[in-house]
């Protein structure tokens, strides 16, 4: 038996099984999507505004339920989110923190609603604080950070539950260019240490090179997966990844399969 064979496939975080979903207004967000998300891999979703990413992330986080097909969570139903092993957090578009409370008590926030005991807590927060670069800001409040540490701030929120499974919408999309290319790579460099499974919404090509081992693109709404991408290079990725020819060609496959995604819905107008 060869090596290859012998090697075990990746567990199925998430399967999703012919899964549509129109809203009561009578808009069809989705048209059936079948997706499998690996165990410990970081798979992008990109499309167009509009086009059913964020909805594919809140049918994945249990917030939306679809109008059809099937969604499994490591192999079962929805019950077994939050079991050992088997949970998850989600990172939104906002930082959505709390104005009135301190970063600390923001960070803390899922911990507190666990009842985790608050010594306990409070190490793990002082844990994700440091692992997102915000030792010492414990004791600021949202207003005094800027737009990144804010960011930073929910991502450490996220990390504190210590997710399987985490779900980013659009974090960086506000955030300047600078900004965003640095939280990419740090990002990065947490999945690679943790080796959670990441499931990243975003509308910029460059940014799904730079991230993702698989890259899943989408059409304009009603959405539907038109391609799969496979960024087949190693990690840690750096700053010379980014300007590199391998880059450039990942990007231009991305940017032809968004057109054909664009040609595909203006000929079904």
């Amino acid at each position: 038996m060869s090596a290859a064979a012998s090697t075990p496939a990746p567990r199925a975080v998430v399967a999703l099984d012919g899964i549509a979903k129109t809203y009561p207004s009578g808009i069809r967000a989705l048209d059936p999507v079948t997706l499998t998300v690996h165990e410990g891999e970081f798979l992008t979703l990109l499309g167009p505004s509009g086009c059913g990413k964020s909805t594919i992330l809140n049918l994945i986080a249990g917030i939306a339920a679809p109008s059809s097909g099937r969604a499994q969570w490591w192999g079962a139903g929805r019950e077994t989110i939050g079991t050992p092993g088997r949970s998850l957090a989600m990172v939104f578009q906002n930082a959505t923190l709390m104005p009135w409370a301190r970063v600390a008590a923001n960070v803390r926030l899922p911990l507190d609603l666990a009842r985790v005991p608050r010594a306990t807590a409070d190490g793990i927060v002082r844990d994700a604080l440091g692992r997102v670069g915000l030792a010492g800001f414990e004791a600021s409040y949202p207003r005094e950070l800027s737009g990144g540490m804010q960011m930073r701030a929910s991502i450490a929120r996220a990390l504190v539950t210590r997710p399987d499974l985490l779900l980013m919408d659009e974090p960086f999309g506000a955030l300047d260019e600078i900004t965003r290319s640095r939280l990419d790579a740090e990002l990065l460099d947490l999945w690679a240490d943790r080796r959670f499974t990441v499931v990243f919404v975003t509308h910029s090509i460059y940014e799904a090179v730079f991230l993702s081992q698989r890259v899943v693109v989408m059409s304009s709404r009603p959405g539907r997966l038109i391609d799969e991408i496979v960024i087949d290079e190693p990690c840690p990725r750096s700053e010379s990844f980014r300007v590199s020819q391998r880059f450039v060609e990942h990007a231009r496959i991305l940017q032809s399969a968004l057109a054909e995604a664009s040609r595909e819905a203006g000929a079904a107008a």
